[in-house]
């Protein structure tokens, strides 16, 4: 495992990060009440009795909720608790209208698991702690009026995962894929749609340093005291900026302890305009907030026949269809790109299912197709080429119909007017010239047209691309690039 060192004047120290992400249930009604959970709707227009914390209000558990937290914790690999209990967690905000939040303190529903992050050099295992339900809290709003807050309420009682990873990040690096895996994963599995920029994933981003040793010291007795003084950093929401964020808590931390302060056990927040963190509250103990289980909700008990049966409904995961892919002949890091979103990997075994060759199709989304939505900043949904047109460039390709640059051609076409790949490559003109006798032709008028170029040649083999180029000018770019440089080679008489 690689970690972030950081250099000081006094000695070098190394980053500990542990992470909790709140994870947003996909479900059309919130945890204990049947109000919906549409994004986007009229202020406090989804709010029921219960989520308003009305007087003698009774929670009714969500069964569908319960259900999406067990997915996730069987696709984190995580021991799921066939009995786990609410509690009441109370502390006093104004959008929090019961002046408690139901969640899960002791006894969580899901126990230890583990996400693995495939890094440039290594593979890093990241522990889960645990997985719990919650009810998320309303939302404050500041920017209405000069001199007044407004709270909207349709966001208290929505069902919320909160996914604890252990402290075994050792780099800004590391936290983001941990991030984007997790993200990865319970889109997978439809528990969560991941949409960070609409606060249905946030994470929690807990950062300490030590000097170097501390961690492996901590890894072997398990005693927080070989670390750091930890700052939570609140509600992040994009992977660049937990990276971001990482990097600067923990050069302010260093710099702190270098001038022979103290780290200040926190709640900061990630300002990314300034690119800094700021302290926004002392951070709580869990003893602070005064724990007890819910009077209101008996203790949930599972049934293992239902736990497998929802373990036999998974789909394949990340890593199982990387295995998979790579198995089939895909490079490890072709395969890791086409699995990242779930919405890549199908669009690929589309292709592949219409007759695309499978390394081919990588090649050809990897390089080509995602770089244009990148391009475009469309996510493969807003693309404007199926699955099954790109398909069709791909195996035009690989019968020599048309050359890699006309493919590529084909593709802006498609683009930007959309029809049928074959039907363009014969209409305008493009399919490949693989008649020999016309490419020998053409190879014999450009030697013949540039004798000094000739002897240029034997000096350096590597002109022949000027000449292969030439060839292909005369021949509209559609000239077989293998037979060009085939014919080239034993015209010029070029060593092998």
């Amino acid at each position: 495992m690689s970690a972030t060192i950081l250099k000081g004047t006094t000695g070098d120290w190394e980053i500990v990060i542990g992470m909790e992400v709140h994870a947003q249930i996909i479900s059309n009604a919130k945890l204990f009440s049947g109000a919906a959970t549409a994004f986007g709707a009229e202020p406090n227009s989804q709010v029921s009795f219960i989520d308003a914390g009305m007087p003698g209000m009774l929670p009714v558990i969500n069964r569908r909720c319960v259900e999406q937290a067990v997915r996730t914790g069987l696709g984190l690999k995580a021991q799921i608790n066939l009995t786990s209990v609410f509690d009441r967690k109370n502390y006093f905000f104004p959008d929090l209208p019961q002046g408690y939040q139901i969640s899960q303190y002791k006894s969580p529903i899901v126990g230890e698991g583990e996400i693995l992050l495939d890094m440039k050099d290594d593979t890093i295992r990241v522990g889960i702690e645990r997985l719990h339900l919650e009810q998320d809290a309303g939302k404050s709003l500041h920017d209405q009026h000069p001199d007044r807050s407004y709270i909207d309420l349709n966001r208290s009682g929505v069902a919320l995962m909160e996914i604890v990873s252990k402290p075994h990040m050792r780099s800004a690096e590391e936290a983001a894929a941990f991030l984007r895996k997790l993200r990865s994963i319970v889109r997978y599995l439809g528990t969560c749609d991941g949409n960070m920029d609409e606060g249905s994933m946030r994470a929690d981003v807990n950062v300490s340093v030590c000097r170097v040793g501390g961690y492996e010291k901590f890894r072997a007795d398990g005693s927080f005291k070989h670390l750091g003084t930890r700052c939570e950093i609140k509600n992040v929401n994009s992977m660049r900026f937990v990276q971001l964020a990482v990097e600067y808590e923990a050069r302010r931390q260093v710099d702190i302890l270098e001038d022979g302060g103290t780290i200040v056990q926190e709640t900061r927040r990630y300002d990314s305009k300034a690119n800094e963190t700021r302290s926004m509250r002392n951070k709580e103990d869990a003893h602070d907030y005064r724990y007890f289980p819910d009077p209101d909700l008996l203790p949930l008990v599972l049934d293992a026949a239902w736990v497998d049966a929802i373990a036999k409904s998974l789909p394949e995961l990340p890593d199982e269809k990387k295995a998979r892919l790579i198995a089939a002949g895909l490079s490890p890091y072709d395969a890791s790109v086409l699995v990242a979103e779930k919405e890549s990997a199908d669009y690929f075994e589309e292709m592949v299912a219409a007759g695309a060759e499978a390394k081919a199709a990588a090649n050809w989304l990897n390089n080509e197709y995602f770089g244009r939505l990148n391009k475009a900043g469309a996510s493969i949904a807003e693309g404007p080429v199926s699955a099954t047109a790109n398909a069709a460039i791909v195996r035009m390709v690989t019968a020599n119909t048309i050359s890699g640059k006309i493919a590529k051609d084909v593709l802006d076409i498609l683009w930007s007017e959309g029809g049928d790949p074959e039907q363009i490559v014969d209409a305008r003109g493009l399919r490949q010239v693989t008649d020999t006798s016309a490419i020998e032709s053409a190879v014999d008028a450009v030697i013949a047209a540039n004798p000094d170029k000739v002897e240029e040649v034997k000096a350096k083999p590597k002109m022949a691309g000027w000449f292969a180029g030439q060839v292909q000018k005369q021949l509209g770019g559609k000239a077989n690039p293998q037979a060009v440089n085939a014919i080239l080679k034993q015209r010029l008489q070029l060593p092998d």
